[in-house]
């Protein structure tokens, strides 16, 4: 399903760091964005995503690309951008109307446990935890989230949605969809540069 930007551009955000809130079309009025929703803010998948998305941040901001990051509520939000999980910035739907928008799902107890549970599900959770991520189960741990790159002007170029909890856009996806691929060096693992980041 295509997202419509018409539906969502006039709903608001809280900038975490200001408590401002902002329009959508307004963060990509000037700069393309690659903006990451986030499924809740003490998450381990989310925050082992926000990690993993961080490393392209630096190609992002030569290229005049704004990386950006939103929860699903304020619940939460201060401690994840305190803890410096994401290289880019914050804001917060506390109006919780724009992932309902977007399409993004909900799960329900069952569904969300059979995830958990699954070999992606666990995988990650195992990555997370050798990174020594701390997380949390505050806030609403049901919902889904997703990512949208949106070209400057307000045009989207591509639309991803999360199927399980722990799903995330590869960063050579990201920087395909933006012709920046060949600027791409993944770090491995078991750099001590990465580990000490992570820690």
């Amino acid at each position: 399903m295509a997202v419509d930007l018409t539906e969502i551009e006039k709903l608001e955000l809280k900038n975490v760091s200001t408590g401002k809130m902002e329009t959508l079309e307004n963060l990509w009025k000037d700069k393309t964005c690659v903006i990451i929703f986030f499924r809740r803010w003490g998450c381990l998948y989310c925050r082992l995503w926000a990690k993993d998305v961080s490393q392209i941040s630096n190609i992002l901001s030569n290229n005049n690309i704004r990386l950006i990051g939103v929860g699903p509520e304020d619940l939460g939000a201060e401690e994840f951008r305190d803890g410096k999980f994401f290289d880019g910035e914050l804001y917060a739907d506390v109006n919780k109307k724009v992932y309902s928008k977007i399409g993004y799902k909900r799960y329900n107890y069952i569904s969300i446990l059979g995830y958990i549970f699954s070999k992606v599900g666990r995988s990650a959770y195992y990555r997370g935890k050798a990174a020594n991520i701390p997380w949390n189960l505050k806030g609403d741990g049901l919902q889904n989230g997703g990512c949208l790159i949106v070209e400057r002007g307000g045009k989207v170029l591509h639309s991803y949605r999360q199927e399980g909890a722990a799903d995330q856009l590869a960063n050579e996806k990201i920087l395909e969809v933006l012709d920046l691929a060949a600027e791409f060096k993944p770090r491995l693992e078991t750099d001590e540069s990465d580990n000490s980041e992570l820690n």
